[in-house]
């Protein structure tokens, strides 16, 4: 899958909001929105007004962003979303929020889904007991999300599930912090999603 390697800022700054992918980082003054809000490169201060197709482009660039998502993948989601029954763009939401990484991220275990993708990545977490280091990995309800016996001692996820405890846990989730494990109880619904999305945008781009 082809990776994102520029530096991660210039994301937020390209889409004019927070899309809050350095974890703490985007909590603080630091944050690049909050020191030079506008788009990167030479014409960064000159907005030009969007066409339809752009708003349209941005809004899919900008939830592929969300979710560490590449474009052939995110196609995949959407046609796997349209053969669902229900509402095309709400299917793409929640299968997005199904992904393994993000489910991780949602439970607190990571600061943010880059790095909650990154220990999916190391094999430190495991689904029903079994180890699974795909971050793309589909949650199901019933799923029991582990971290690895051998990985408890981990410092940085043992850091990061003290200072999420102030961060609320989906209502489609159940977290227990003393077993470092987490459950799904639902799939995620349209009013779980916290993100600032419009998802009808991705519909009518992939629909022409």
């Amino acid at each position: 899958m082809a990776r994102y390697k520029d530096e991660q800022c210039r994301r937020c700054r390209r889409e004019g909001q927070k899309l809050f992918l350095k974890g703490e980082r985007c909590y603080t003054d630091k944050c690049s929105i909050s020191r030079r809000n506008y788009a990167p490169g030479q014409h960064g201060q000159k907005r030009a007004k969007l066409s339809e197709y752009g708003m349209q482009l941005r809004e899919k660039q900008k939830t592929k962003a969300y979710y560490g998502v590449g474009e052939k993948q995110f196609r995949k989601y959407f046609e796997m979303a349209s053969n669902k029954k229900g509402v095309t763009g709400e299917n793409l939401l929640q299968i997005l929020e199904s992904r393994l990484d993000n489910v991780v991220y949602r439970l607190g275990f990571g600061t943010s889904r880059a790095q909650a993708r990154q220990f999916v990545n190391h094999a430190q977490f495991e689904v029903n007991g079994k180890r699974v280091d795909i971050p793309s990995y589909l949650v199901k309800v019933g799923d029991v999300i582990t971290v690895r016996e051998s990985k408890k001692d981990n410092a940085t996820i043992k850091i990061n599930v003290e200072e999420s405890s102030k961060r609320p846990v989906p209502e489609w989730l159940e977290k227990d912090s003393e077993k470092l494990s987490g459950k799904v109880i639902r799939l995620a619904a349209r009013e779980d999603v916290d993100i600032p999305i419009e998802e009808h945008l991705i519909v009518e781009l992939y629909s022409k």
